[in-house]
């Protein structure tokens, strides 16, 4: 699995849609949820910040949006938390 850090997000998603990858986007506001999105194709998986989410533009240049059930007053995770389960459905339904 790579990993990368950018610096212009939104040149590297366009980049890797022009490589043939899917573009995931992580938001709570999605209305799909992570477990029920088809996740076994070529992705990249957009996390965004702690507290703020994605920009407006990030997510619109995400082909799909997925949310993490949340329960109780939390409103987001902390972001490697989040990549982690997300990372693990797309592992599990590949096996």
């Amino acid at each position: 699995m790579k990993i990368a850090r950018v610096n212009n997000i939104n040149e590297t998603i366009k980049y890797l849609k022009e490589e043939g990858l899917w573009i995931c986007g992580t938001d709570g506001d999605a209305k799909e949820y992570y477990y029920n999105q088809d996740l076994k194709g070529a992705i990249a998986i957009v996390i965004g910040s702690e507290g703020f989410g994605m920009s407006k533009l990030v997510k619109e240049n995400c082909d799909f949006l997925v949310k993490i059930p949340m329960k109780g007053k939390i409103t987001s995770l902390n972001a490697s938390v989040s990549a982690g389960i997300v990372i693990y459905e797309a592992l599990k339904q590949r096996m």
